[in-house]
């Protein structure tokens, strides 16, 4: 069959019915989005599925941002006809509010890294001037922003622009909010604290969020609507299921309901053992170690990590992780202790710059030469991370999400003993987060290879790491390591901290939050078993 090369162009088969439900298509041959999910008042609704299936162009057409044209991509839209497509339906009673101006709608989108570029001052300035209700204090107490309200945006960690973004979106009155990727960037508590706060605001006003974090979501919303299609050419919008049921299905990769196949194969959850279980060879240790910056003091207690083994790496956002990545792979010295560094070591820090200006192949083929060529790289590297689809990219054009894929798949193609790894699962979706957790994984596992994996996702945690070293400490004083530890005492260690407890779910063994107070949270607390109550 004769096709267009470099893939720029794709054909794909869509079921002849849902031709004939078009919500939403760009132009000729471009992206279409099918059907529109359900909000309800005084419910946390949700979207799941991958990027580039049409969530944030959701969005935008539930904030009266965009108006759908049910296909008739040229023409003007019109709200009229939209109000009448949905007119049995609750959706027609929200159209009709939005559009003559007796609902308005709140949306915080999920690109917050571009803040810096659109506004100028200090998050505290910034925020009393887009504060007409007199709610500046109570939502930047909420939100523990206390330390960053005098900071330039300009110079703000990703963590801070995130908050300051859902800040902005709370500050505005609305009667349906929209959230965009709401935990990029934030640590496990500050997520727990985040999904609490929109939980509570659902009880008064219509409240959809999109979100990655699969473990967050379950906890937050009350209903989930799947997302799935095919990346940059269609999606379609399931029908709502409750949290758990939703989730279940994404991960089998089957809709029952639906009959369909959204993905080959399904992401599975397996037991981890209570102790820290290891056949390979010693291959680094460190003796207790001491680094100091500025006015942030970092204490590395001594451990070691073993071949094919993968260790985890949690803890609360500015207490030393990064620091403590740096110096194992010789980015920065202690001031105290020693590192034994004979081994060959492959480095993804956790911000990753965008300096070269070529593309994705050229950038991979100076980087790894002949490694190119290996069927190891390709078949469990390359492939399965679908980097092939970027190859023709400038690698300045790449959005976060595909940046973050190429980067763990340079990292990991590289001939090194131990790879680190500074939150892989940023700027990813569900779905990629859970591929490359399986990759990193068994990349180590099959070449013997050992790996540190710094991340606040939960489940990637879960699926990859054989065991864990937990930061404790003051966020921005002082920081401690503590580890590596079982999986068991190190989740335990972490939870406690961060205030949660889990369990885990009868059917997929998926970690799950519990409900704050719950009998299972209050036993599990009592009991001192934060991770899981078997």
């Amino acid at each position: 069959m004769h096709r267009c090369p470099f893939h720029a162009i794709k054909i794909v088969t869509i079921p002849d019915e849902l031709n004939r439900d078009v919500t939403h298509q760009y132009s000729l041959n471009s992206f279409r989005l099918y059907s529109l999910p359900e909000l309800n008042r005084g419910k946390v609704t949700a979207l799941l599925g991958q990027n580039g299936m049409g969530k944030s162009t959701t969005l935008k057409i539930l904030a009266g941002i965009l108006v759908p044209n049910f296909g008739n991509y040229d023409e003007k839209a019109s709200r009229e006809e939209v109000v009448d497509r949905f007119a049995t339906s609750i959706m027609g009673d929200y159209f009709r509010g939005l559009y003559d101006g007796t609902k308005k709608a709140v949306l915080k989108d999920q690109n917050v890294d571009l803040i810096p570029k659109v506004v100028a001052g200090t998050i505290g300035e910034i925020l009393k001037k887009n504060d007409p209700q007199g709610k500046f204090d109570d939502i930047t107490s909420m939100l523990n922003m206390g330390s960053s309200l005098s900071k330039d945006v300009k110079s703000c960690s990703g963590g801070e622009l995130q908050r300051f973004a859902i800040a902005t979106a709370l500050l505005r009155e609305g009667d349906i909010y929209l959230f965009d990727e709401m935990s990029s960037y934030l640590d496990v508590a500050e997520r727990i604290r985040v999904a609490g706060i929109i939980q509570k605001l659902s009880r008064e006003k219509t409240v959809m969020v999109v979100e990655h974090d699969l473990a967050l979501m379950d906890w937050m919303a009350d209903s989930v609507h799947v997302v799935y299609g095919q990346t940059g050419t269609y999606g379609i919008i399931s029908e709502q299921r409750t949290s758990n049921k939703a989730i279940n299905s994404f991960l089998e990769g089957y809709l029952r309901e639906e009959n369909v196949r959204i993905r080959s194969y399904s992401i599975d959850f397996h037991e981890k053992s209570d102790r820290r279980v290891s056949t390979g060879v010693e291959v680094a240790s460190w003796t207790d170690m001491e680094k100091t910056l500025g006015d942030f003091h970092l204490k590395i207690n001594n451990g070691l990590i073993r071949s094919s083994e993968v260790i985890g790496v949690l803890g609360r956002n500015a207490l030393g992780k990064s620091s403590f990545a740096k110096i194992l792979a010789g980015v920065s010295e202690p001031d105290s202790g020693n590192l034994s560094r004979t081994l060959k070591i492959s480095y993804k820090p956790q911000y990753i710059s965008t300096d070269f200006d070529d593309s994705v192949f050229s950038l991979l083929s100076q980087a790894l030469k002949e490694r190119m060529q290996s069927g190891m790289v390709k078949n469990e590297i390359i492939h399965p991370l679908e980097i092939e689809n970027l190859y023709d990219l400038n690698v300045q054009d790449l959005s976060g999400g595909e940046l973050q894929r190429v980067s763990i798949a340079l990292t990991l193609s590289m001939d090194a003993d131990l790879y680190i790894l500074d939150e892989p699962s940023a700027h990813l979706d569900s779905a990629y987060r859970m591929s490359a957790a399986r990759i990193i994984k068994r990349v180590m596992e099959n070449n013997r290879k050992s790996a540190f994996v710094i991340d606040h996702d939960v489940y990637f945690i879960d699926l990859i790491s054989d065991a864990l070293i937990v930061f404790d400490g003051n966020p921005g004083i002082s920081g401690e390591s503590n580890g590596p530890l079982s999986m068991k005492d190190g989740m335990n260690r972490f939870l406690k901290g961060a205030g949660v407890t889990f369990r885990r779910d009868a059917v997929t063994r998926r970690p799950r939050i519990n409900k704050t107070d719950s009998r299972l949270d209050r036993a599990q607390r009592e009991s001192g078993n934060y991770y899981y109550s078997e």
